[in-house]
């Protein structure tokens, strides 16, 4: 039964992952439609033709890999319960050692560092894309200590959730996923707000704007949106990427508006003017805070799936999966599996609710810059720096898009520009 289980999930792996290179390298399109030809929000009045070929040919690449990715670790999740690699993990742990303090954290390693190297695959196809054209300038050696950054930091996510998950089903196989969500909570916004400053410099160096000129003309609007910032940051992303990008992250006293330097290199002052309004936009509108409210219902309902659907599988296949019982460690990778497939469903109302909250910030970035022309010329600078596309296939927006497209978010300037100029 294993077997024919092991064998049925790689048949559908590989032909979900040729319908999507069918359904991306043959059957959609990214042309525009006859009426936005020759607009601004035309790729052809903005990049060049070779710009326009690597457009296309890297954003499709690029679409499938982000299409494999979730079921590529669903696959691992489901190989490792069949073949009993996970009951290894927990057999290694308990010959280590003769503490059960210490039995979970080891689990916990070889579970990570074998689903480490099962993802690695697709990571290096990545970033040998991005370095082929061009979009990463990073090193090897640079992008593999990224990489270990984020084993480290992900194992020890793990060894904070983890046991005090087995805690709970150990306690209550009925009420855990209630009071795994409680914990949760608080876990979530302590995360939020050490994020800026103990997890991000990990990865770069973040550093006052040294622009002052730039950052008093970016305090001076957060003071009239009335936002309590002190000091815009500057991060150094030029030796790992040529994309651009801004943001601000982080609740309460360790908000941070972020400008990498790329943005800064490559923008006019006005441009960056309309990005920071932009990201002003969201504050104002407290997104941030209507973001944290949806994550916490999604993950209720998330978790109480997970354990609807848990009990349900493990009454079916519990002895195929070598998985005893819900309170045991060998269930977590089959409740990381149905997590990831739940909020790879959700995606597309979560990315719906996020394209229209950036839909409102763009509205309010331009009401407040009155600028349509340097709001327009930087939409079309961060399609060139990423080579993305401008109207990207439909399943494409839906499972990747939490910002409106580039048709859409220049088209919406173009109208704006219209209604101004006849008033």
């Amino acid at each position: 039964m294993a077997r024919k289980m092991g064998v049925f999930t790689i048949l559908a792996f590989t032909l979900y992952g040729l319908f999507f290179y069918w359904y991306l390298f043959k059957f959609s399109s990214s042309a525009l439609p006859f009426e936005y030809q020759g607009t601004s929000a035309d790729p052809a009045t903005f990049l060049n033709g070779r710009e326009l070929g690597l457009s296309e040919e890297y954003s499709k690449t690029r679409n499938l890999l982000f299409f494999l990715s979730s079921p590529w670790e669903w696959l691992f999740y489901i190989l490792i319960m069949l073949t009993g690699l996970n009951s290894c993990f927990k057999q290694w742990a308990e010959q280590a050692t003769k503490r059960k303090i210490f039995r979970t954290p080891i689990y916990l390693f070889w579970f990570s560092f074998v689903g480490y190297l099962a993802a690695l695959p697709l990571g290096l196809i990545s970033y040998s894309l991005s370095k082929t054209y061009n979009i990463s300038t990073q090193t090897f050696p640079s992008w593999m200590k990224d990489e270990l950054i984020d084993f480290w930091i992900n194992y020890g996510t793990l060894l904070i959730i983890v046991p005090v998950l087995y805690y709970l089903l150990k306690r209550s196989q009925k009420r855990w996923w209630l009071f795994a969500w409680m914990l949760s909570v608080p876990f979530t916004l302590f995360m939020m707000f050490v994020q800026p400053v103990l997890i991000d410099p990990l990865y770069n160096d973040f550093y006052p704007l040294k622009n002052k000129e730039l950052e008093a003309k970016i305090l001076t609007m957060a003071d009239k949106a009335k936002i309590p910032a002190e000091h815009v940051f500057e991060v150094n992303m030029a030796e790992k990427t040529n994309a651009m990008n801004a943001y601000v992250n982080g609740i309460g006293s360790n908000s941070r508006i972020v400008l990498w330097d790329t943005t800064l290199n490559r923008l006019t002052d006005d441009q960056i003017l309309f990005i920071m309004a932009h990201e002003m936009g969201h504050y104002v509108e407290k997104h941030l805070y209507i973001g944290i409210a949806g994550y916490l219902l999604l993950s209720l309902v998330g978790l109480y799936l997970a354990h609807v659907l848990m009990q349900h599988i493990l009454q079916k296949w519990s002895r195929v999966l070598k998985v005893p019982s819900p309170d045991d460690i060998r269930s977590l990778p089959l409740i990381l599996l149905i997590l990831s497939v739940l909020m790879f469903g959700s995606s597309p109302l979560s990315n719906a609710v996020s394209r229209y909250q950036e839909a409102r910030a763009d509205q309010y970035a331009i009401n407040m810059t009155k600028n349509p022309q340097a709001a327009i010329g930087s939409f079309q600078e961060l399609t060139r720096a990423g080579l993305s596309q401008v109207n990207p296939p439909f399943l494409v927006k839906q499972f990747r898009y939490g910002h409106p497209t580039m048709l859409e978010r220049i088209s919406m300037l173009e109208e704006y520009q219209i209604q101004h100029r006849k008033q």
